[in-house]
This record gives structure tokens, sequence and C-alpha cells, in this order.
């Protein structure tokens, strides 16, 4: 019985070094990378700019964009999400100066993505800080964000 499971264990060893294509790695595709940090890198100007209709553009125009932070419920929909970047941001010196790095992006396949970013508000009397992970996908040649989850913390030291 011994020399049976040790020669099932060799079988199935050896089927799977043989077989080196079974897990497909994704090339990761360096211009389809650099379109989306281009659509981050818009998103954050226009945060600066005080233009949140315009940061919104990055978001998936859909009720399925799913948004989700740990101080509100999930906001589901991209009006919903829009209003409430409206009524937690007012005014443009409530929104400061956004900030943020991504720690990683990658292709997971030829329409999806994952990114995962650092974000920080340089505002007059504090710098609310934390972490997101977007899912992002590609729709008629345009990346969209079809969902957002922010956290929120304090780091002493600003990005």
């Amino acid at each position: 019985m011994k020399q049976l499971s040790t020669l099932s264990l060799l079988i199935l060893l050896s089927c799977n070094m043989n077989n080196t294509n079974s897990v497909d790695v994704l090339k990761q595709d360096l211009d389809e990378i650099n379109t989306i940090k281009k659509i981050l890198s818009s998103q954050q100007e226009c945060w600066n700019n005080g233009d949140i209709d315009g940061f919104m553009q990055g978001y998936w125009n859909s009720e399925k964009l799913v948004f989700t932070s740990l101080n509100h419920k999930p906001a589901y929909g991209w009006k919903n999400t829009l209003e409430r970047y409206k009524n937690s941001y007012p005014t443009k010196s409530s929104m400061g100066e956004l900030r943020f790095e991504i720690l990683n992006l990658k292709l997971i396949s030829k329409t999806t993505a994952t990114l995962k970013g650092k974000w920080e508000l340089i505002r007059q009397k504090d710098h609310p800080n934390g972490l997101f992970w977007l899912d992002i996908e590609k729709f008629d040649n345009n990346w969209l964000i079809t969902k957002d989850s922010t956290v929120s913390f304090e780091i002493n030291n600003p990005i």
C-alpha cells in the first residue's frame, strides 16, 4: 500500500512537471499599464482642480459600479458614488490636494486589471490617508474602474 501511494505521488508530480503550459502567465503590456496610469493621473488632476465630475470619468458609468469604504455603507452605481463624493467633499478646500502612489498594478487578462495604491489628502488642518484597491476593466478600448475599495488611516509621514 505504501508503494502504491509513493507511485501515485510520483505520477502526479511528473504530470505536473511536464505540463509547463498549465499556468498561462499574461504578458504585462506596458502600453496598457501606462494607459491605466494616465487615467489615474487624470483623476488626480481633476480632483486637485476641484472637479469631482471630471474625477468620476475614470469610473464605469453603470449601476454595477461598487465603491466600498470602512466609514460608509457600500455605494452601488455611478450616480450613488458621485453623490457620495459630492456630499463628502462639498468644497474644493474640503477636497484638498490628492496625492497617491501606485503600489501594484497588474493585468489579469486582456480586459481586466487590479491596482493597489496609497492615497493622501493634503488639507490645511489634516492629512487623511490610506490604501485603495481597484478592479479595472476595459470597455471599448477604455479602461474604467469597476470596483473601488478604500480604507482610511493616519500615517505621520506623507507619501
